[in-house]
């Protein structure tokens, strides 16, 4: 019997020591697989939580961002001409269709008309058949109503309408997609159109797979993408897209990030192999946990970044901007604030010569620039396309705008390296101050956009400070506007002066360019450095141009074998019935087509657009020469010269006034000619003012002079006079062109 009471006895007490541990060890294995198991939801939760509120901040960015990308196109001079005033399907293909697809990744552009019928549809880029708007007519349709019923803000009193835009969400084509529409207004004011019946652009961005991909590329959303129907697996995450009226319209589902799971199976297997090292695998834990919520806030940190910055240059963006503006003006407090507008000039150029992608290579390499002369005491951010913005906030010490923008001007200004090619842009600035605790952000921001007009209506490359009767001279740029349009129906304003072309061998006056002249009978003569930009602007040039013309071939019938310059705008050599009308007036007054000389300018060349190149082949077909003016300011002429053959070109007066012995302007103008002459193509160089500038465009082999020297413009019975001059006679013609 003792064996049987010795093992129950063991037993027993093996059992009385042994239970309360394995118990203990139970209850601890529980509670930490519990807190573990409870510690891995809770983190794979919060994770899911703020990735969804991450993705309701991106898709909130990207609606607003459609809102800035259709204001950008919608406030227009130029769209409301094009849109409501005559329709121009070309202007509204390239500018508005084509522009949106390829610079804002628009899939569909719809303009409509005043009474909301579509008028023009881009599909991917292309243009469409009207009848393709029957799909998305219904959406489109609805949100029209509620944008019509907006009320128009002007931006100030008697001056141009803000665009009103409106985005929500729908189901277009059966894909979801953000649709935005914005009012086509006036940009400068001079175009009134009654609240409700402006034109409208609907743009279409699908909330696709590309979309999608951005999402997941961008933003860290993994294997990302938007469905119709409700997702029904739990392993991935959801988000709804809710319309402005609260229905479904989508659900964006992404595979969530479960840093907590992926914790638990990398630490199972040691649990379960080891539980004796129990407190060694916790400290591990905790530093997991450590590593993985350090990870977590560094990805919504650069999301976060991301949202408010710039793509391409890593600078603030327009949100960011707006919103650091209107929290300085908000404190209150007494400093005083600088906001400084930049637009790139001559930066078109560079992407139509050199491509996009050097275009967008420019652009970083200007916001490196501008770092480097800021520094961190300023506010830099990039508004879109070629514009930034600086801030700078005073306070107690003195800071010299003027002084930065100068160096701003002069960084900017020199060259840059683009693959191999050297691009040469200016950039135009528009400055106001203010006191902090007295201004608003869309007023600051609208004198800052009025003093870079006057920036880049002075000549560009330049700084301007705003001043209070800068709105004066807006107004008084709509007053000329109105009175040019009564000039020209008119005969007592406007007319035509001539200034003499010089042989330069034989100082022979072998011709003369017409010049328009306006002797305003209140205000006097005014500038055509003022009045011929507002034509250009306002539609004006058109008439103004005829008028010109016409009184250049009247004195061209009555002095044969005398050339007849004439300048013609890059509008007027767009429009298609613009060869009709030189050649009826050549007819009408009997003038020879070999008489007359047409100058264009370097932007027609840059154009390339088929309207232009056909009239100007016309031209060269039937004898009228063709001129190249203001030869070597523009970015690549060279390179142009051979698609679009001319006759002459004109050198530069910023060129001719440097001339001197020694000067760099000398051999940049022996290049020129000497360029010339080998493409069978004659110079003229304008402003010329001295005999010793004379002397050396003879040395230089210059065929023809124009300046002050000689003669300023003069009128019509003078240079009459002047070509009646025997020792003016024209000489017999012995060259030939090809056409």
């Amino acid at each position: 019997m003792q064996p049987q009471t010795s093992t129950r006895a063991r037993w027993r007490f093996s059992s009385a020591i042994l239970l309360p541990v394995v118990l203990v060890l139970i209850i601890t294995v529980a509670s930490v697989l519990s807190f573990v198991f409870w510690t891995t939801a809770n983190i794979d939760q919060r994770a899911f939580e703020r990735q969804s509120a991450m993705l309701a901040q991106v898709i909130d960015a990207r609606r607003a961002r459609m809102e800035h990308e259709l204001a950008s196109v919608g406030a227009s001079d130029d769209a409301v001409t094009n849109t409501r005033l005559s329709f121009n399907f070309e202007w509204v293909d390239g500018n508005l269709g084509r522009w949106t697809y390829d610079f804002f990744g628009h899939n569909r552009t719809v303009v409509l008309d005043a009474s909301s019928q579509p008028l023009y549809l881009m599909k991917d880029g292309v243009a469409a058949e009207i009848s393709a708007f029957r799909p998305m007519a219904s959406p489109i349709q609805a949100m029209v109503n509620r944008i019509r019923a907006m009320p128009a803000e002007q931006v100030w009193a008697g001056g141009p309408t803000s665009p009103r835009t409106l985005t929500d969400f729908a189901v277009i084509e059966g894909q979801p997609a953000i649709i935005g529409l914005v009012t086509v207004v006036s940009d400068s004011g001079a175009i009134r159109q009654p609240a409700g019946t402006e034109p409208l652009i609907a743009a279409v961005q699908f909330l696709d797979a590309v979309t999608a991909a951005q999402f997941s590329s961008e933003y860290l959303f993994e294997d990302g993408r938007f469905s119709l129907v409700r997702p029904t697996g739990s392993d991935r995450g959801v988000h709804p897209v809710l319309n402005d009226a609260g229905r479904f319209i989508a659900f964006f589902e992404w595979e969530r990030d479960r840093p907590g799971l992926t914790m638990l199976r990398q630490t199972g297997p040691a649990l379960a192999a080891a539980f004796i090292v129990a407190a060694i695998l916790v400290i591990l834990l905790l530093g997991q946990l450590r590593r993985s919520s350090a990870a977590l806030e560094a990805g919504r940190r650069h999301a976060e970044h991301q949202a408010a910055h710039d793509r391409l240059t890593g600078l603030p963006n327009r949100m960011s901007f707006d919103l650091h503006l209107a929290r300085v003006l908000s404190d209150g407090q007494s400093t005083t604030v600088s906001l400084m507008m930049l637009d790139l000039d001559r930066f078109k150029q560079v992407n139509d010569t050199l491509g996009h992608q050097a275009g967008d290579e420019l652009i970083c390499a200007v916001g490196r620039r501008l770092r480097a002369v800021v520094g961190s005491g300023a506010k830099i951010a990039r508004l879109g396309g070629d514009e930034f913005a600086i801030l700078t906030v005073n306070g107690d010490r003195q800071f010299d705008v003027n002084v930065m923008a100068a160096r701003i001007i002069e960084a900017i200004s020199r060259p840059f390296d683009l693959d191999h090619f050297k691009a040469h842009v200016g950039v135009s600035i528009g400055i106001v101050n203010a006191a902090a605790a007295h201004a608003e952000p869309r007023e600051l921001v609208r004198k800052a956009d009025i003093a870079l007009y006057e920036a880049k209506a002075n000549g560009r490359n330049r700084a301007v400070v705003y001043e209070e009767q800068m709105n004066e001279l807006l107004q008084l740029q709509h007053t000329i506007e109105g009175e040019l349009r009564e000039a020209l129906k008119l005969d007592d304003q406007l007319f035509v002066v001539f200034q003499p072309l010089v042989d330069q061998k034989s100082r022979k006056v072998i011709g003369a360019e017409a010049l328009a002249r306006w002797n305003h009978p209140k205000h006097g003569p005014i500038s055509p450095g003022r009045f011929i930009p507002i034509a250009e602007s306002t539609g004006l040039i058109d008439a103004l141009g005829e008028l010109v013309l016409r009184r250049a071939c009247e004195l061209g019938a009555t002095t044969p074998g005398h050339t007849i310059a004439v300048n013609i705008s890059p509008t007027q050599l767009r429009n298609p019935r613009f060869a009709n009308l030189v050649f009826d007036i050549l007819n009408q007054t009997g003038m020879r087509p070999a008489d007359l000389e047409l100058e264009i300018t370097e932007s027609i060349l840059l154009d390339d657009e088929h309207v232009s190149s056909e009239n100007l082949l016309t031209f060269r077909n039937s004898g009228i020469h063709i001129a190249l003016d203001d030869f070597g300011t523009g970015y690549s002429s060279l390179s142009y010269l051979k698609r679009y053959p001319v006759d002459r070109i004109k050198i530069d007066r910023s060129f001719v006034s440097q001339l001197a012995d020694g000067h760099v302007s000398v051999a940049i103008t022996q290049a020129i000619v000497t360029l010339a002459h080998a493409m069978d193509i004659e110079v003229t160089a304008e402003g010329v003012e001295t005999e010793s500038q004379a002397e050396i465009l003879g040395r230089l082999g210059c065929n023809t002079l124009q300046g002050f020297l000689f003669s300023g413009g003069i009128a019509p019975e003078e240079i009459t006079a002047i070509f009646a001059d025997k020792a003016n006679a024209p000489a017999r013609r012995s060259r030939t062109r090809a056409a």
